[in-house]
C-alpha cells in the first residue's frame, strides 16, 4: 500500500494508537500532521523516525475550540492541503456517580469537550473544506463502549464514544455525493499510556477474560486498518464501523 502523495491530519498522535497510526501512515508516504498537547517531545521523535516525510508536529488543546480551529488551519498551511482527518485525540478520565455532584458534571464536561466537541468542530471544518477540494475522508477512532457501554466509573466516556459513531454515520449519509467518507474503528481494551490506570485498578486477567485471543489488544493491531481506510479502497465501505476488540463480543 503506497500513500505517497497523501497528506493527512492525525490528533492524539504522539502517543497509544494516534502514534501508531502516525508511524503506519507515514511509513507508507503519507506526509503526516503529528497533533499533541502535551507530549512535544514524543511527537517530535516520532518524526525523527522519518526525517524526509515532509511530516510536522502541531499542538493543540483539545478543549479549546479556538485552538481546534487553529490547528485544522495551521495543518493545511504546513501541508498544503489534506486528504484525510483522522480523529482520534480522547481522554479516559474516571468520575465515580458518588463524587460531588459539581466534581463529577466537570469531569463529565471535560470528556465531551476533549472527546465528541472537537471532534464535532474539526468535521464542520473538514467538510466546508472537502466540498471545495472535491472530497476527502473521516476516520473516527471510537469504541467498544458505545455498543456495550462502559463501567460505572466511565459514563462520560461511553456517551462521547456512542455521540462520535453517529457523527460519523450521519457524515457518511449525508455528504457521499460530495465525495466524503467517513468511517468509525471501535477498538475494544487497548494496551496504551491511558489505559494504564484503568489496568492497575481492574486487573490484567479481568480484561483477558472478556476477550478470545490470549492477549490484549495493541495500538500497532488498529494500524494498518488506518491505513487502508485512508488509501481510499473501502470508500464504497463508508458508514461502517469496524470492530477491533479481540472477539468480546463474544464474551
Amino acid at each position: 500500500m503506497n500513500l505517497k502523495g497523501h497528506n493527512i491530519l492525525v490528533t492524539g498522535a504522539s502517543q497509544g494508537i494516534g502514534r501508531a497510526m502516525s508511524r503506519e501512515l507515514m511509513a507508507k508516504g503519507a506526509r503526516v500532521v503529528v497533533h499533541y498537547n502535551s507530549h512535544r517531545k514524543e511527537a517530535l521523535d516520532l518524526l525523527s523516525e522519518f526525517p524526509e516525510s515532509g511530516s510536522v508536529a502541531l499542538r493543540a488543546a483539545m478543549d479549546k475550540p479556538e485552538e481546534v480551529i487553529r490547528l485544522f488551519e495551521e495543518s493545511l498551511s504546513a501541508l498544503g492541503t489534506l486528504h484525510s482527518l483522522v480523529i482520534n485525540a480522547g481522554i479516559f478520565p474516571p468520575h465515580p456517580v458518588s463524587e460531588g455532584t459539581s466534581a463529577w458534571w466537570d469531569v463529565w464536561r471535560r470528556t465531551m469537550a476533549v472527546n465528541l466537541d472537537a471532534a464535532g468542530l474539526l468535521t464542520q471544518l473538514g467538510i466546508k473544506y472537502f466540498q471545495k477540494a472535491g472530497g476527502g475522508r473521516f476516520l473516527y477512532i471510537g469504541s467498544r463502549a458505545a455498543f456495550r457501554g462502559e463501567t460505572a466509573d466511565f459514563l462520560a466516556y461511553a456517551a462521547s464514544k456512542g455521540g462520535m459513531t453517529s457523527l460519523a454515520r450521519s457524515v457518511a449519509r449525508s455528504f457521499g455525493k460530495d465525495r466524503i467518507t467517513a468511517f468509525t474503528i471501535a477498538p475494544g481494551f487497548t494496551r496504551t499510556a491511558m489505559a494504564e490506570p484503568f489496568i492497575a485498578s481492574y486487573g490484567e486477567q479481568a480484561l483477558l477474560d472478556e476477550i478470545s485471543l490470549p492477549e490484549l489488544t495493541l495500538p500497532e493491531d488498529i494500524a494498518p486498518l488506518a491505513a487502508f481506510i485512508c488509501s481510499g479502497a473501502m470508500d464504497h465501505a463508508t458508514g461502517t464501523v469496524i470492530d477491533v476488540n479481540a472477539g468480546s463480543y463474544m464474551h
